[in-house]
């Protein structure tokens, strides 16, 4: 997957910290999640954000990986504000009820989380991406390369109104003689993706979190068969990256189609570049929870749509039709 590839590659250079050249210097504070660099997911991609910033503003970085545990969490969050590091950016969902906490007890210190919108506190930026908007476009390409008639989204229980708002309705806006489908993960996605192909979809959108590698080796495997269903059609994926991770071959590339790339290099950028200027996001997340940060959409580059089919590309003058549409839904 190329954007995968590019994060892949820049996570293999070596990140070194720029020393104070003088007294009101930043000083980042970075805490990765659970498995740290090369995981080829969030903290790789955050680290693709840092070393461009390092590119053009001065600062120094501190950075710390936690095993995945909340009093772990909260260690790797005080060691980094012991250090006088502001802001300090948290990677992933998993720091949420630590920086609910530590918050309150350092209001001084600014503090940014990826891919969280729960914390209620005006020094915590909430930093999300427009899932709806990404999902709109997989439903419309989907249903611009389905053969069966029937697409099928792969999702956790709690992406329902991401289904209804952005997938099926693209698929709608695509073609309404496509059937889309929802299909929730208890247990194994490749499971669960095994049972949309049996129930006749040919094109898959994995919306799930973390290694997708079998639900991939389902796909490969059931173009693969010698021994092929009567009506079959050839079945291809559309993935999100970089929530999803998977190992792709020559033989096996033109099984996905496309995916959806959130800028997560893009959104660690900019929140440097804002501490450099002594701003933050205040964009009103949740008024009544009093959530602030950003979301980032298709408009500004946030989100894109990847597409590896040659077919898919033939149609591009229509997604970019259904992306102006899609950029104008909300969540």
């Amino acid at each position: 997957m190329r954007a995968l590839a590019i994060v892949a590659a820049l996570s293999a250079a070596v990140l070194l910290p720029v020393h104070a050249q003088a007294a009101n210097q930043l000083t980042i504070g970075i805490a990765y999640d659970m498995g740290g660099l090369g995981d080829r997911s969030y903290n790789d991609a955050s680290l693709a954000g840092l070393q461009k910033a390092q590119k053009q503003f001065t600062f120094e970085l501190q950075s710390t990986v936690t095993d995945g545990t909340s009093a772990d969490r909260e260690k790797r969050i005080r060691s980094l504000v012991s250090k006088n590091c502001n802001p300090i950016i948290a990677v992933g969902s998993g720091y949420a009820s630590t920086l609910k906490r530590l918050s309150v007890e350092f209001p001084d210190t600014q503090f940014a989380i990826l891919n969280d919108a729960t914390v209620d506190a005006l020094n915590v930026t909430s930093i999300i991406f427009s899932n709806t908007q990404g999902a709109y476009l997989a439903g419309f390409s989907a249903a611009l390369s389905s053969k069966s008639g029937i697409v099928a989204m792969i999702a956790e229980p709690s992406q329902a109104d991401i289904y209804k708002s952005g997938f099926a309705a693209g698929v709608q806006a695509s073609n309404r003689k496509v059937k889309s489908v929802i299909k929730y993960v208890s247990g194994s996605p490749a499971t669960t993706a095994k049972q949309a192909i049996d129930a006749g979809a040919d094109i898959l959108y994995a919306t799930t979190m973390g290694s997708d590698s079998d639900l991939f080796s389902v796909v490969v495997a059931r173009n693969l068969a010698k021994k092929k269903p009567k009506n079959f059609h050839p079945v291809s994926l559309i993935s999100v990256e970089p929530d999803q991770y998977f190992s792709v071959t020559a033989s096996t590339k033109k099984f996905l189609i496309a995916s959806v790339t959130k800028r997560v290099d893009k959104a660690l950028y900019d929140i440097i570049a804002k501490a450099e200027n002594g701003t933050q996001y205040l964009d009103i997340l949740d008024p009544v929870e009093g959530i602030y940060g950003h979301r980032y959409g298709i408009t500004g580059g946030g989100i894109e749509f990847a597409i590896y089919s040659t077919s898919l590309q033939s149609q591009q003058s229509l997604i970019n039709a259904a992306a102006a549409k899609a950029e104008k839904l909300a969540g």
